[in-house]
Parts: structure tokens; C-alpha cells; sequence
């Protein structure tokens, strides 16, 4: 899955995602607003983490901008700004979440968990495709009941085949949603962790696989008794 970070702060630019990633999120990160409008215009994400003191303009401005053009992403403000009039002007906005600095991460991580467990986010308990069980939460992966272990980039491979189960996964889409824009993820690289994957899914028994499309993408089914 992957999130927006929109802070300015060179220390929590670098402490949030950090913490995010390990927990099997993807994160791209922008300090201004410029940037942020930008890459919502072009890429999607599940969550934005919006500071409001930016050093162009008023993060309100991109919460503005999203709601206005019909983005109904979930978005989390993370500002110093405590007063009342600030948060209701920013759930009016439309905020979905709001908090104050300082913080703790442990608290960040689980808000930004609990927005993509609502109704018709991007978290729910478990995912099912086959003997395979994907628990979102706590990024533990079973087959046939025993856990599997995959690593960070195959799990978030395998997640995001399953979220679309018996649909056709682009690559380029793929590469997006494993990497983000920081990162130099290629079709290469998406190439070789799918591969990886296929080849851990058949040592463990799994009774999906994963079908190439070529010049299209990835198909993750049940396989063919």
C-alpha cells in the first residue's frame, strides 16, 4: 500500500516513513505543496499525511485542492497547529484524521491503520485467495495454517495480487505501488520479485499461482486442480 507524506521536516521526513516502511507500507515523501498537489494529480495512494506549515503554501491548500477535484483519499494533518478553530477548520475541510505535534510514531502508525480500516479503505482483517490468508494488520501471511516466511517485497507483491484476485495487475502499476517515486524500482525489478514470489508460493504449496500476461501484467487464481 502505498502512502503520501507531505512534511518539511528533514527528521520526521526521515522517522515516519522509516517506521511505515517496516511495517509494510510504501512511502513517497514531499515538502512542499506544489509537489503534493502534483503527485496526487498523477499517482494514487491509499493515505496522505498533510503538514499545514509548508514552506509554499498552507497545507489546507492541497486538502482543498483533493476535495474539490472529487479525491476522496483519506488524509491524516500532522501539525503543531493545536488550536480548536484549526482542527475543525480542518475536518470541515475534509480531514479525516488530526494530529498534534509532538507525537509519538507507535500513535501515528496505528491512526493511519485504523483510517485504512474503515469502511471501503484498504485494510481489512485477513485476505483470502486459496490455502493462502494474509492478515493486513499484523503482515503475517499462512498456508495450509502454517506461517509463511516471505520478505517485505514479496509480501507487498503477493498483498497487492490478492487484493485483485482473478484481475489483471500492470506492471507499471505494480512498480508504483512497491516502490513509489523514490525508489529506483523498475519492471526488472517487479519482474524478479514476482518471480521470487511464484517460486516461494510453490515450495510452500500454495494453491495459487501467478499467471504472466505478457505486455500486460500479473494473475494471481486459484490453480488448476
Amino acid at each position: 500500500m502505498r502512502l503520501l507524506l507531505v512534511e518539511d521536516d528533514p527528521h520526521l521526513s526521515e522517522l515516519i516513513p522509516k517506521a511505515l516502511r517496516s511495517t509494510g507500507f510504501t512511502v513517497d515523501t514531499c515538502e512542499l505543496a506544489d509537489e503534493a498537489c502534483c503527485a496526487l494529480r498523477n499517482g494514487e495512494f491509499e493515505t496522505v499525511i498533510l503538514d499545514l506549515g509548508l514552506p509554499d503554501y498552507d497545507g489546507m491548500t492541497v486538502l482543498r485542492e483533493m476535495r474539490q477535484g472529487g479525491n476522496a483519499t483519506p488524509v491524516l494533518i500532522l501539525t503543531s497547529r493545536d488550536g480548536l478553530a484549526d482542527r475543525v477548520d480542518g475536518l470541515n475541510a475534509g480531514a479525516d484524521d488530526y494530529v498534534l505535534k509532538p507525537f509519538e510514531i507507535e500513535e501515528l502508525v496505528a491512526r493511519i491503520k485504523a483510517l485504512l480500516r474503515r469502511p471501503g479503505g484498504a485494510l481489512g482483517m485477513t485476505l483470502t485467495a486459496g490455502n493462502v490468508v494474509l492478515d493486513t494488520i499484523s503482515r503475517e501471511i499462512r498456508i495450509d495454517g502454517k506461517i509463511a516466511d516471505l520478505s517485505r517485497r514479496e509480501m507487498s507483491v503477493l498483498e497487492h495480487l490478492i487484493r485483485r484476485l482473478d484481475g489483471v495487475v500492470a506492471k507499471e502499476r505494480l512498480a508504483e505501488s512497491l516502490y513509489g517515486y523514490a525508489e529506483n524500482g523498475s519492471i526488472n525489478s517487479v519482474e524478479v520479485s514476482v518471480h521470487r514470489l511464484r517460486k516461494r508460493l510453490a515450495e510452500l504449496a500454495a494453491t495459487v499461482e501467478i499467471n504472466t500476461l505478457r505486455g500486460v501484467g500479473y494473475l494471481l487464481s486459484e490453480a488448476a486442480e
